[in-house]
């Protein structure tokens, strides 16, 4: 669409000369009172410049039937996690109305710094999508993790001033701001006066206090209706998240409503094609939210006109004059069925994004793990008391467990009656050979050994087995495939996605990705696991700023003493 001057867009709007693109027949929900009104949409260029109205074009499209909502607003998520490029991303994600994603690129940040960073900075002025990044503000997460890159404030304040940026990413290391630790410190008094995204799982009272006093405005890790509303009072806009691991949307649907509305916002942080494929993305998130019990008018508000918001983007989040014309048509309000969608007056289709130019991806052969060894997954130590991570199904938040494993022949073995599995974190990024072991219940894993490179947030090799052969074969299988996913039993690699963008992210379209997740998914299900996703779950399992008991490279880490135990 050629571009178009603040004239053009007067004159289109006072109807005087043709709209460069009409939408006729379709009734607009308007976020403000709440209607169904029938009305021309004219668009000039990249903005909506007529509604309520009845206008020509030299294009038109009709949409009787149908009803036009704003274009969605992702507020927080890691494109890396969604297991494609931005561009990929992109084709994949914008078709179920998601017309901006505000990301953090923290993952590849963890593997090469910078160079990730600006990668996702040139790839977010080029996609259909309007992909805003949020400067990674803990990479690495802890002191904990070893990790290929470390980003001080001097490093990413110049970057501040950056048109994609909105401001400083979720500041996941909250004891060390209530506790002032210099570094933090550091970038906090950088981006004072900026957008500071938060996260801060079960955090209250007046610690909660003081990570808010430090500047920080947003909050996704809320997972109780009592912490959300302890969070909102306080100031924050809570972004209720529903993603492939981590959903929230059951507990927090209690403040679903209208009256919460204006302060709440969806986020997916995060979703893989496969979710995508069979569910959808924040489609399936409103329809949901729908049918929890939330009002038409909650549920589109805080997918679109509460998150422009929250974020500052005050040119989007409704269908009105002057807005970015960020469109989605759907069927019905309830059902959320995407039909068309506009992402800046540009139509989303095959060939819109087969016009776009594409730049080559970063990071290529970044694991670096020396050779491992079956002997090299025992677990030693005396005493019988052994901590145990236990997983809850839907959540990132761990149980710290202790179950009594005697070593046999200075071993503790797994125990698959008692589903006590054996974990390993494997450093990666060639900085150290780092090798650590550990106990995880949860899982079902009866035989063999999954492994992945996704493994938040240092994103070293992290496995989980019950056969130490098969854990080796699965770590030196992802060394040779440039990282990934990988399932193994008996000596054999059952099932595999290789990730050779930073260990993250595939090369091949997301169709391509899906259709390996099922045979994953299948695979591992083979093997006895129960869990619906486990390659993220395991991920999680390895984040050391989520309580309570996780794992790194460094050992089994107390998340609540935020230390890693002896």
């Amino acid at each position: 669409m050629s571009k178009a001057t603040l004239a053009d867009r007067i004159d289109q709007g006072r109807g005087v000369k043709p709209a460069d693109l009409v939408l006729k027949g379709a009734r607009v929900f308007d976020l403000i009172t709440g209607d169904l009104v029938e009305s021309d949409v004219a668009i000039c260029g990249d903005t909506i410049v007529g509604v309520f109205g009845a206008y020509e074009g030299r294009e038109m499209v009709d949409f009787t039937g149908r009803i036009l909502v704003p274009g969605f607003i992702d507020t927080h998520l890691h494109i890396e996690s969604s297991l494609v490029t931005p561009f990929e991303f992109d084709r994949c994600v914008s078709p179920h109305g998601v017309t901006t994603a505000i990301c953090d690129p923290h993952e590849i940040a963890n593997v090469c710094g910078l160079v990730g960073i600006n990668y996702f900075l040139e790839a977010s002025a080029l996609t259909l999508m309007d992909i805003r990044v949020q400067l990674s503000s803990c990479v690495p997460s802890t002191h904990m993790e070893t990790t290929g890159a470390i980003l001080e404030a001097a490093d990413i304040a110049p970057l501040m001033d950056h048109p994609r940026v909105i401001g400083l990413a979720e500041f996941m290391n909250y004891p060390g701001v209530i506790n002032r630790d210099p570094g933090c410190m550091a970038k906090l008094e950088a981006f004072k006066g900026r957008h500071i995204d938060g996260h801060a799982p079960l955090l209250g009272g007046n610690d909660l206090n003081a990570y808010i006093a430090a500047g920080i405005m947003t909050e996704h890790e809320a997972t109780t209706a009592e912490e959300a509303l302890e969070k909102l009072r306080k100031g924050m806009r809570v972004l209720v998240r529903e993603g492939s691991v981590s959903k929230d949307l059951h507990a927090l649907a209690p403040l679903l409503t209208e009256r919460f509305a204006p302060y709440l916002c969806f986020c997916t942080d995060d979703r893989n094609p496969l979710d995508i494929g069979e569910h959808g993305h924040l489609d399936y998130v409103i329809r949901t939210a729908i049918a929890l019990g939330a009002s038409p008018l909650t549920a589109y508000r805080m997918a679109s006109l509460s998150a422009a918001e929250a974020f500052g983007l005050k040119d989007r989040g409704l269908i009105a004059p002057g807005k970015r014309a960020d469109i989605a048509v759907v069927d019905r309000l309830e059902a959320c069925r995407v039909e068309a969608v506009f992402t800046a007056g540009v139509r989303i289709s095959e060939a819109a994004f087969a016009a776009r130019k594409v730049i080559p991806p970063v990071a290529r052969h970044s694991v670096k793990a020396p050779e491992a060894f079956a002997h090299h997954f025992r677990t030693g130590g005396k005493r019988v008391e052994t901590p145990v991570i236990g997983i809850i199904p839907g959540k990132i938040i761990t149980e710290h467990l202790t179950y009594q494993i005697a070593p046999e022949d200075g071993d503790k073995r797994p125990d698959i009656a008692r589903d006590l599995v054996k974990i390993a974190v494997l450093e990666r990024h060639g900085k150290n050979g780092n090798r650590t072991t550990g106990f995880v219940k949860g899982f079902g894993l009866q035989r063999g050994a999954i492994g992945s490179t996704l493994c938040h947030d240092h994103h070293n090799i992290a496995l989980v087995g019950v056969d130490y052969d098969d854990m080796a074969l699965a770590a030196n299988r992802l060394r040779e495939i440039e990282g990934g996913f990988v399932v193994v039993e008996g000596g054999r690699v059952l099932a595999e996605l290789a990730l050779p963008v930073a260990g993250l992210m595939s090369l091949e379209p997301f169709e391509v990705v899906r259709r390996d997740l099922i045979a994953l998914r299948a695979a591992a299900r083979g093997l006895g696991v129960t869990l619906e996703e486990p390659f993220l779950q395991l991920a999680f399992l390895c984040l050391p700023v989520i309580p309570h008991l996780k794992i790194t490279d460094h050992g089994m880490v107390d998340v609540d003493r935020f230390e890693v135990m002896p």
